[in-house]
């Protein structure tokens, strides 16, 4: 994977929530955005999905100007996790997963449910395919959506805190699944309160606060960081292990 930022501003209502932000990293396999709340993790997370513009600057993910890209044909390649997962509840597991590949990838829906079927199985949730969303818990509704994610074979999976609303048992459930998409070598980009779970799948950290990126470098940054600001924040947050 190989993510470019050039100066990026972005504002809500005249308000700057990304400030300059500049960065170049190839050959990253999972890159870890963390930060407090509100320092502009996720805003960037869906300014590299396309699925909000910014209004200076460039950004680049695998030499893909976003900001000249068809956005409709870019966001085909990219598989996103929302923190509330965004399942249709009146479609069961298996057909929230199908629908994305039939109506956005144009696959048969034989073919689709045959892939589905097998990414379920992998992802331990199998015995749940016809089951509703209000019928499994908030963690497994999550790892359907990573696997709905994984479903169009995306070039990057961007995932925004993921666990943000679950409790510690879930928590564990979900980071498993993303800890096999990593396994299984697949271009991550991962918005997380998680620093110890970061540390262990990253092999790249940004450090986002106020919406500028204080600090970044590969994972061992969390162990020996070089600003005051990341010491501070390391010293607040709990440790996954």
């Amino acid at each position: 994977m190989k993510l470019k930022l050039d100066y990026v501003d972005k504002y809500y209502d005249n308000i700057k929530v990304l400030d300059q932000l500049k960065l170049s990293v190839e050959n990253i396999k999972v890159l870890a955005l963390i930060g407090p709340s509100g320092s502009g993790k996720s805003t960037l997370l869906r300014l590299i999905a396309g699925l909000e513009t910014f209004e200076s600057g460039n950004i680049e993910l695998n030499n893909q100007a976003i900001d000249k890209v068809n956005l409709a044909d870019y966001r085909k390649h990219i598989g996103f996790v929302f923190q509330d997962h965004n399942l249709f509840n009146h479609l069961s597991v298996i057909d929230n997963i199908c629908l994305v590949m039939e109506k956005v990838h144009h696959r048969k829906h034989s073919e689709a449910k045959k892939e589905v079927e097998a990414l379920l199985t992998k992802f331990g949730l199998i015995d749940h395919k016809n089951k509703h969303p209000h019928q499994i818990s908030g963690g497994q509704s999550q790892r359907v959506s990573i696997v709905r994610a994984l479903a169009i074979q995306p070039e990057v999976i961007l995932l925004d805190e993921p666990t943000s609303s679950l409790d510690p048992v879930l928590t564990f459930e979900v980071l498993k699944s993303i800890e096999t998409l990593v396994e299984d070598k697949k271009d991550v980009i991962l918005v997380t309160h998680e620093i110890g779970f970061a540390k262990e799948v990253a092999d790249y950290i940004v450090y986002m606060e106020e919406g500028k990126i204080i600090e970044h470098g590969h994972a061992d940054i969390l162990a020996r960081p070089q600003t005051e600001k990341l010491r501070v924040f390391l010293d607040k947050v709990l440790t996954f292990h």
